[in-house]
């Protein structure tokens, strides 16, 4: 637990959580169940569109990002929440700001992008990513506290039941009778004499 908590102190940066949503349908005034059932289908087609290296590449250009887009790709996840019309971007990274910037430019630039290849109207923006709305995702100090006592328990246990079965001293009269098959002919008892 000391160990993991060392750990906690010194080897584990802050990591930060920015979101930004979409939602999916037709601009028109009147929308109909078909466009519902399309925009629905569109969803995913629009989740893949906005991770695309081609709108990645554009996201490290735009913010001049030291990352390849195989790494941008890593720290951004794009959701569709319970099969809604709604899109989730979020990106997870060690800095607050870059998080809100990467979110933001990322939908701005997918958004971008999903006009050019459907063609169709464009998704409208529920939610830009703000400073505020960023949450930190660290894992707390006790859970590492938790893991590291945990993971003591259990090696210290296997060590235990290691020594137990590799141990081959001989500690008692049955000991003797069962692994020499010898007889015992007498017993001198240990005596702890006193100090004065």
């Amino acid at each position: 637990a000391m160990l993991a908590g060392v750990y906690y102190l010194v080897g584990v940066k802050p990591s930060y959580q920015a979101d930004a949503s979409i939602f999916i349908t037709n601009n028109e005034s009147v929308i109909t169940v078909s466009d519902l059932q399309l925009s629905s289908e569109l969803t995913e087609d629009y989740a893949k569109i906005i991770k695309s290296r081609n709108v990645l590449k554009q996201v490290i250009k735009e913010l001049d990002l030291d990352l390849d887009y195989r790494e941008l790709s890593k720290l951004v996840s794009v959701t569709n929440p319970d099969n809604s019309h709604i899109i989730t971007i979020t990106v997870t990274c060690g800095d607050v700001e870059l998080c809100r910037d990467i979110a933001n430019s990322l939908m701005n630039i997918g958004l971008d992008r999903i006009y050019q290849v459907v063609g169709s109207s464009e998704p409208t923006v529920i939610d830009y990513s703000e400073a505020e709305a960023v949450d930190e995702i660290t894992p707390a100090l006790t859970k590492y506290l938790a893991i590291g006592l945990l993971l003591g328990l259990i090696a210290a246990c296997g060590l235990i039941c290691v020594r137990y079965m590799t141990d081959t001293t001989l500690k008692t009269e049955d000991d003797l009778k069962r692994y020499l098959d010898i007889p015992v002919l007498s017993v001198v008892p240990y005596y702890e004499e006193k100090k004065e």
